[in-house]
Order: C-alpha cells, then structure tokens, then sequence
C-alpha cells in the first residue's frame, strides 16, 4: 500500500504498512513540535509578569530575577510534552503492539494477542471543556477498554484508518458486523 499521510496543526499520521497483501501494518501519530507557538507562549507568561514588578516603585534584583526563574519554569512545565509519537503495530496472526515513544528516549510497549480482542471501538469522550475521540479495544475477560492512544487524542480523521485496520485484522463474523461503516 505504500505510505499514506495525514496532518493537522497538532499530530501527523503515517501509515507504513503493507495491509492487506503484508503480514505488518503499521500506524503512527507524531507530535507535531512548533517553536513558535513555544516561544510566543514563553514571552506572554514574562511580559506581563516582568510589567508587574516594574510596577514597583522600589524594585529589587533578586525579586525580579526569581520571578523570571520561576515564571520561565512554569511556562516550560505547562508546553512540556514528554510523548514523542505514540504507535499500533497490527499483526493479524499474532496480535497488536502499541508503542508510545517519550521524548527522553523510553519506549513502552504493550501487546494485546489477537485471541483477546474482541472488537475496536471508536468513543466519544466528552469533558466539562472539551469532546474528543479515542479509539479503544474491547477485550475478552476484561471490564474496562484499553486505550490505543494513551497519551495522545488524535483527531477523528487519523483515527478511522486505525480503527479500519483493525477491524480488518479481527478475523471472527461478529466483530466484521459490528465494525462495518453502514451499520
């Protein structure tokens, strides 16, 4: 199949694999990383802080070097994502793998054999402040769903692939049925 691309302002889709005719198909969704937005962030944390102090009519050095230590750190706290890019490693036969990649180099993996899942589910989670989709797997024996993307929430067009493949690599009636886009 070749590679197949996707983007947005925040992640990037890759689909590396072979499916159908390769044993190995593999999804991945990368952050997108913008020093701009980083940088413009950063010095609107600082201006109006560093205003605040000038303000004062006796000014102190050490007051106003400590504020733009710690409101520098802040900034760096609240922009830092450690999640590099976060993957689904299909394989019909044996399983699905999912990688997340962390920006200090750890990988965690984790394998779901074929023989547990019994079907992929797009969800519709929705918050106090925000709605968004996440793809889960339905597993035999367990309560609760396991996500795909653990870390990241990917938009809904890099996640129907995903949840396409799958549901072409899950081999029993039922969960072609469940999984069909008509209904």
């Amino acid at each position: 199949m070749g590679k197949i691309s996707v983007a947005d302002s925040r992640y990037s889709y890759t689909n590396e694999g072979e499916w159908p005719s390769g044993s190995v198909d593999i999804h991945h969704v990368v952050v997108r990383k913008s020093f701009l937005r980083k940088a413009f962030f950063v010095a609107s944390v600082l201006l109006p802080v560093a205003c605040y102090f000038f303000s004062f009519k006796e000014n102190s050095s050490t007051l106003l070097s400590w504020s733009f230590l710690l409101s520098g750190l802040l900034a760096i706290l609240l922009l830092w994502k450690p999640v590099d890019k976060e993957s689904v490693i299909i394989m019909p036969a044996f399983g699905v793998q999912l990688e997340t990649h962390y920006s200090s180099g750890r990988v965690i993996r984790r394998f779901i054999p074929a023989g547990e899942i019994l079907k992929p589910v797009l969800v519709e989670c929705v918050t106090p402040v925000t709605c968004y989709w996440s793809l889960s797997l339905l597993l035999r024996g367990k309560e609760e769903l396991v996500l795909v993307f653990k870390e990241l929430r990917p938009p809904m067009k890099m996640l129907l692939p995903v949840w396409k493949a799958l549901c072409a690599s899950i081999e029993n009636k039922e969960s072609r049925v469940t999984c069909s886009e008509g209904g």
